[in-house]
């Protein structure tokens, strides 16, 4: 299913608080912040031009974030640098100046941190991600897992020192359960969803984004005509776009956001206008993206600059974790887990029609920009579907 664009606030600039969240000097604060971590490194961007051809576009690109800081996700971007703001803002507070992420071994700074509790439900990898970032600062993370989630990705969370808290029901809700003990306890929740009231915290999550977008685009020689972006509550794809959309201005691509059809929310929420729950009658294999209602901001910010919405099927995402493991011609072999590929799926099945190619405009000129959002952060999983086995995952989660 594809459907364009066509509210009113299409193209639209963002609004101020969304422009300050996924900005230049956010994006800036976020590589800042990155910078310092001890296992820094830029994740590679690389060239598929088999597929390329196979599609018939002149370039396809993906930024491969299943090599992020070792927890195999775009999303030890967002969790961590919140925790890092958050604690050095409280920091700053105390100290009565402000305090720079250079000071986070500063044993006065380690010990207001410890006396902070941070908070989040998960469908496994932003978990993991907050649970780091409190680790890295010596403070204590409380994670909520719904039953979905795998013992292979609470495992990954509990090795970075988090409580481990199990819930009934799905991911939104554990969004719900951890706002209301975290409200309680005077806790800190660093969501990656937002709702009426609670915005700030998920900006920051997404201003940790953006660093993808400016990593990339400094390794291309033209900026893309097109982006596929997959999305679960929309944070991520509402991140990368309204950065690039900043940065670009009217050279900006074209964006799609892509979902899963068995849980579509922000597809639904286009259709209606409106943020919007779904009922959702069967799981996904994507299983990241498996969420009922959008972020607030996240759908303000795509309402502007998304294009256009579609959703894919579960033998698209396997088809493309497939695809990527065993490449054609020189294209490199990339581990992408069952959420990673989701914008690929939207893009082969897109290129494919003859129809949707006219609609979003692509053809033999366009150049195209993929994230893999994750690596096989369920290794066993990922070795069922494809059938490989990723040792050097294996190695880096043990």
């Amino acid at each position: 299913m594809l459907l364009i664009n066509q509210r009113p606030e299409h193209n639209q600039p963002l609004v101020s608080a969304d422009a300050e969240s996924l900005g230049m000097a956010g994006g800036e604060r976020a590589e800042h912040y990155l910078a310092a971590r001890d296992n820094h490194a830029e994740t590679p961007l690389y060239d598929l031009p088999a597929l390329a051809d196979d599609l018939g576009i002149a370039a396809l690109h993906l930024k491969d974030e299943g090599q992020r800081l070792g927890l195999g996700s775009f999303k030890a971007l967002g969790g961590a640098y919140a925790v890092l703001r958050l604690v050095l803002e409280e920091a700053g507070k105390r100290f009565g100046r402000e305090v720079d992420i250079c000071e986070i071994n500063d044993p006065k700074l380690r010990a207001i941190a410890a006396q902070m509790t941070f908070c989040c439900a998960t469908d496994g990898n932003h978990g993991r991600s907050v649970a780091q970032g409190a680790g890295l600062v010596g403070a204590r993370s409380v994670i909520y897992v719904h039953g979905g989630v795998s013992v292979e990705r609470v495992a990954a969370i509990a090795r970075f020192g988090a409580e481990i808290v199990q819930v009934e029901g799905g991911y939104d809700h554990a969004v719900r359960e951890v706002a209301r003990v975290g409200a309680e306890r005077g806790w800190k929740i660093v969501s990656n969803t937002s709702w009426l009231g609670y915005e700030r915290i998920p900006g920051l999550v997404m201003q940790g984004y953006t660093v993808i977008v400016r990593e990339a685009l400094r390794r291309m020689a033209d900026p893309p005509t097109h982006v596929f972006l997959q999305a679960g509550v929309g944070g991520f794809a509402a991140a990368i776009a309204g950065h690039m959309a900043i940065m670009l201005g009217e050279r900006r691509p074209k964006t799609v956001v892509v979902e899963p059809r068995r849980s579509a929310c922000v597809y639904a929420s286009a259709e209606a206008g409106r943020p919007v729950t779904i009922e959702q009658h069967q799981s996904t294999v994507m299983a990241m993206l498996e969420c009922a209602e959008p972020s607030l901001i996240a759908w303000r910010v795509l309402a502007r600059v998304g294009d256009a919405f579609m959703t894919v099927d579960e033998e698209d995402a396997v088809a493309v974790m497939n695809r990527l493991a065993r490449p054609a011609g020189d294209d490199p072999a990339i581990i992408s887990g069952e959420s990673g590929g989701a914008g690929l799926a939207g893009l082969i099945r897109a290129a494919g029609d003859k129809d949707m190619r006219a609609a979003l405009g692509l053809d033999a000129g366009s150049r195209v920009l993929i994230v893999n959002s994750e690596g096989a952060t369920d290794p066993g999983r990922y070795a069922e579907l494809v059938g490989i086995v990723p040792q050097d995952v294996l190695l880096q989660s043990a």
